[in-house]
């Protein structure tokens, strides 16, 4: 699917990154300048993908994580990516997830009014961050789904306000539209074709 859609696959282990980046044989991201290590070291990954890329970041190898680091990493990350004058065209979802990521990296989404979509470990994807009740449904539909063809639209989305939470969930880029195949992927349906970080991963 992915290479029908012209979508480069980016796996990126931030365990590894952070090792490589700040030379430490531990696997916390507890600092500021840290988690911008981290960052710059995945956006000079990203900056070698010529077109467009679905970043996996797998954090299953990252047993601390703090606010400032999620920060850094996850809302800095994604905010780079979002504006019109991006570097690339990148999509990204989080994968590894495990409980102790999950507040810090859903407070500074919802600081910076961002989504994301996540793989908790050992489970499936969620979408995460600031939100209306409209985009939750309209994704949990497309999640279902997968794929919604343009000729499929009206049925699976007959009111004009799930049009519309559809266009918001693009906009914010956990959604990809696409002209050949048409219609609208979600992230999860593609990153499934990738594989999954260890389930056996300590807390």
């Amino acid at each position: 699917m992915m290479s029908e859609l012209g979508i480069d696959p980016v796996s990126i282990d931030v365990g590894g990154v952070l090792q490589r980046s700040v030379a430490t044989l531990y696997s916390h991201l507890v600092t500021r300048p840290t988690g911008r290590a981290v960052r710059l070291a995945i956006e000079t990954q990203l900056a070698e993908v010529s077109g467009p890329a679905l970043s996996l970041i797998d954090l299953s190898e990252v047993t601390v994580l703090d606010f400032s680091c999620a920060d850094e990493v996850v809302a800095k990350l994604l905010l780079r990516f979002l504006g019109e004058d991006r570097p690339g065209d990148a999509y990204f979802v989080l994968r590894g997830l495990r409980n102790q990521h999950r507040d810090p990296i859903t407070a500074v989404l919802e600081r910076h009014s961002l989504l994301a979509v996540v793989q908790l470990e050992g489970a499936g994807f969620e979408l995460i961050g600031a939100r209306t009740e409209m985009e939750e449904s309209t994704w949990e539909i497309l999640e279902e789904a997968g794929h919604v063809s343009a000729d499929c639209m009206v049925e699976m989305f007959p009111g004009e306000a799930e049009r519309l939470a559809l266009a918001q969930l693009v906009a914010r880029r956990v959604v990809i539209q696409h002209a050949d195949p048409d219609g609208y992927y979600a992230l999860s349906s593609l990153a499934r074709d990738l594989p999954t970080p260890p389930s056996d991963a300590k807390e």
